[in-house]
């Protein structure tokens, strides 16, 4: 066994502790490892998993920013390639959610290829799990709202993997269909 699967494996098993509490706002409720298994997915999917520090990126892209986990303890665990990214990709919590949403549109085309592939996937998963479920207490207006916004950030990640980009166009198509955007 390669020491890059076993670093995988810790990462996918600190995730889903971290977030071992936490569903997704849909109807569904599904465990929110889902969401970050999803993404790892596509990521393994659309880079051939040639790139180890990406998937741990994918598993762990939430755990800065809706858990008790630290930057500190990603360093201990995974290295300083992973917690940056991880924390390249992490909003600021103390922002309010319009502020956040803003200055991931503004903010991601400076990005690192890593960090914007990971939101590209993140962006997919999220409009997968609307059309499939979306969050109850959410008007239309405020689904076709996400799904804008969604593809405003993920405009700036263009050219850098046409797979991935190629199923974000699905879901996004999806989307529009189903909340008119």
């Amino acid at each position: 066994m390669t020491q890059d699967l076993v670093l995988l494996a810790r990462a996918a098993d600190y995730a889903a502790r971290q977030h071992i509490a936490q569903r997704r706002k849909g109807e569904a409720g599904e465990p929110y490892v889902n969401h970050l298994t999803e993404v790892t997915a596509l990521l393994a999917e659309a880079t051939d998993g040639a790139d180890v520090v990406l998937l741990m990126g994918g598993l762990l892209h939430d755990t800065l920013e809706d858990t008790d986990a630290t930057y500190e303890d990603l360093v201990q665990r995974f290295g300083s390639e992973v917690a940056a990214l991880v924390a390249e990709v992490t909003d600021d919590k103390s922002l309010r959610k319009e502020e956040r949403k803003r200055l991931q549109i503004e903010k991601t085309a400076s990005k690192s290829r890593r960090a914007k592939l990971l939101k590209l996937a993140d962006k997919t998963s999220n409009l997968r799990s609307l059309v499939r479920s979306p969050p109850s207490g959410w008007t239309e207006e405020r689904l076709r709202d996400y799904v804008v916004w969604a593809e405003a950030v993920v405009r700036s990640c263009r050219g850098l993997n046409a797979p991935l980009e190629a199923v974000f166009d699905t879901a996004y198509r999806e989307a529009r269909l189903r909340f008119g955007a």
